[in-house]
Parts: structure tokens; sequence; C-alpha cells
């Protein structure tokens, strides 16, 4: 057979097991684990990828990857799905609800889950047709963990030639498939200020040095950064929206403190607003007898921008044209540590359709409500079965 014959087997693979991958997703909805805690996902996992035939090896605590190696000469290619859930009470009323108490897969993981693992059995049946290698990353902890980040130190993408990842995404229409060239999402850094002063009682701020009135002037100060220091042309958002000073109408407190976050689409600009961050803390602070002090990337951990290589996404609106019609898929604020991939070997990040008004699917990602349409779950299967043969499609 040729190679438009054998693409279309694959979709039509994937269609027959669609009620196989609604299954998958549905348990992983019901037990969902949060970073590097998802040891009975791993479990389950791993014995699943083992039934299959999968060469299987752990990474980064509690993630998997499934190797497929065809012996013969070709690129080495990944395909990766993210396990963990989030710290979140679902609010649905559905049979296949979480069942663990204030946890939640908020954000689709499941679905990715069941989608890679659904498409390792399709692979896994045509493996003679499957040239170089072929590496199924099953990662942890992308909710702020940075589980990307421990599996590239790990050193399992140095010898990937191409990596490929799958989001569902409530901002498509149901069945969608979207990327984009370039920056894709944004960095994530979270930072944390403290001032330290002189508290007192707030009848007598003379004999204080009051941080709540050096933490404002920072506050103001670094939006700034934005609107005065940034070209207009270059997306970036500043927010801090938690504030802590005293806890009583009539004191001033020796320390106030900020948390939050930026986000832009250029590590050029990120790095120049942590430089500017560092020094308008360091002066206001200077100026006013107080103390101020600047962490950010907490744990060690900060994503970057998330940005897909040109050439792979031209060829994977090429290659899964048989599927379905790519679109063009907005930027987003959001982050995702698909960046770490990205940022180590060539790739693209793929958006699959979930809104879907009349399901009342219609929630934002770590929504309470937040569900999916398990319609789209079987095209998800076949994108991922697809570009695991992407070596073959590609010539």
């Amino acid at each position: 057979m040729d190679n438009s014959e054998f693409k279309q087997i694959l979709i039509k693979e994937s269609k027959d097991m669609e009620e196989y991958v609604i299954e998958k997703r549905r348990h992983f909805h019901m037990y969902p684990e949060t970073g590097f805690e998802e040891f009975e996902t791993s479990a389950y996992l791993l014995e699943e990828l083992t039934k299959i035939g999968y060469e299987v090896i752990k990474t980064a605590g509690t993630g998997l990857i499934a190797i497929l190696d065809s012996g013969k000469k070709g690129k080495i290619i990944a395909l990766r799905a993210d396990i963990d859930a989030l710290n979140v009470t679902e609010d649905n009323d559905k049979p296949y609800c979480s069942k663990i108490p204030g946890k939640m897969h908020a954000c689709g993981h499941d679905a990715h889950t069941a989608m890679l693992l659904t498409a390792a059995n399709i692979v896994y049946k045509h493996k003679d047709k499957l040239t170089g290698k072929l590496k199924l990353i099953f990662q942890p902890a992308e909710e702020g963990g940075g589980g990307a980040k421990k599996i590239v130190e790990e050193g399992h993408i140095d010898d990937v030639d191409q990596i490929f990842g799958i989001h569902v995404w409530r901002e498509q229409p149901t069945g969608v498939i979207a990327t984009r060239k370039g920056p894709f999402l944004a960095s994530a850094d979270q930072f944390q200020i403290e001032i330290k002063g002189k508290g007192g009682h707030a009848a007598s701020p003379h004999q204080t040095f009051d941080p709540t009135a050096v933490m404002v002037d920072i506050y103001n100060a670094i939006q700034k950064i934005v609107s005065r220091e940034i070209d207009p042309l270059d997306k970036v958002v500043i927010s801090i929206p938690m504030l802590e000073g005293s806890d009583a109408h009539n004191i001033i407190p020796n320390i106030a403190k900020m948390e939050g976050t930026f986000r832009t689409f250029s590590n050029e600009v990120r790095e120049f607003i942590l430089k500017r961050m560092e020094e308008i803390i360091e002066g206001y602070s200077h100026a006013w007898r107080c103390e101020g002090t600047f962490k950010y990337a907490i744990d060690g951990i900060y994503y970057p921008p998330t940005i897909n290589d040109d050439e792979s996404v031209e060829d994977v609106i090429k290659i899964l044209e048989p599927l379905d019609k790519v679109e063009n898929v907005d930027l987003t604020m959001g982050g995702e540590d698909f960046a770490f991939y990205l940022n180590k070997t060539k790739g693209a990040f793929i958006a699959l359709g979930l809104y879907n008004e009349e399901k009342g699917i219609i929630h934002p990602h770590h929504h309470s409500k937040f569900d999916v349409d398990e319609d789209i779950l079987w095209k998800g299967t076949a994108i991922y079965s697809i570009l695991a043969f992407y070596d073959l499609f590609k010539s």
C-alpha cells in the first residue's frame, strides 16, 4: 500500500477505537493525581504499555517513556502527553467525575494521556512501517512542576529529531485542529517581592519605615515597565494579584509582600523585565530606608515561551490534511512546559478544539466545571498515530 492508503488506515483505526479512548479518558479522569504524585497513573500506564509490547523506561520520577525501535535508518520522533491533574474540586454531574477529593483533571491532561495510549496500540500494530525510533513520553508535572524540564535534563531529548504534542483547546470549536508558526504560548514566571521596614502604630507613621507605602510605589513602577519601557508591539503582561501587609487597621507592619507573574513571547524581553524589576525594587526600597528582596523562578523553574518550529508546522499542516484542515491558532499568554522540549529540538505544539455550546462544554481550563467533548478524542488519537510515522509521511 502507498502512504496515502496507510494514512487512511490509521485514521479509520483511530475512529474504530473511539470506545477504547473514551473509556481510558474516563478512567484517568476519575483518578486524578497532581504533579510528581502520579504513582497510580504511572503504574496503570506501565502495565498497559508493557502489555502492548513496548520497552518502557521511567523518567522524572513518575513519568514514563515507551520506546519502539524499528532497527531501520530514520529519524527519532517523540510524542508527548502530560499526565498530571490540578488541585481543583470538580463541580460536574457526570458518572466519571473525580473520585479524589480536591483533585481534578481540569485541564484535559486525562484526554492527552488517553489519546496517546490509544495511539500506542495502533502504532505498535503497524510497527513494521516504522522507520527510525519512536518515543512516547507520558510526562508528569506540567502544571507548574516543570516535568518537561526534568526529562530534558535527564537527556531523553538529546537524540530526538522532532517532537509533537497535543493540547485540547477550549478556545477552538470542537474538533478543529490548529497550530501556528513561531510563538504560540508565552513564558510563565512566578515572582515574590518582600520589603522589610520598621513597623509601628499607624497613628505615628513618622516613627516607622512603612513597607506598605514602598510596596505601593513598587507595584505602580513595575506596571510602568510595560507601558513605558517595552516596545508596544511586544506582547507582555505583568500581574501582581497577591499583596500582603498588616493584619490590623492601626498597625504598620515590619514586612510587606507581593507575588505575581509575568508573561512574554521573547526570552530577550524576559531578561530585560527581570533586570528592571530588580532595579526598581532595590531603588525604591533604599530611597525609603527599607530592604527589598526579589525572588523569581521559584523552585528553580520558569517556563520559557513555547515557540514552534516553522518547518515542523508546515509539515504538520500537510501531513494531517487527509484528517482535517489545520487552522491557525491565536497566541495565548498561558504557559506550557512543552517549551522546554522546543528549546532542545524541533517540533510543534498542536491544539485540538473542544468548545461545544450544545453539550455545555464551555468552561475554561482550570475551571471546576471544565470538561472535554469526548467525540474529539478519536481525532487526537489519529493525530498522534499519524505523527508517529512522521519520517515516513514527510519523505
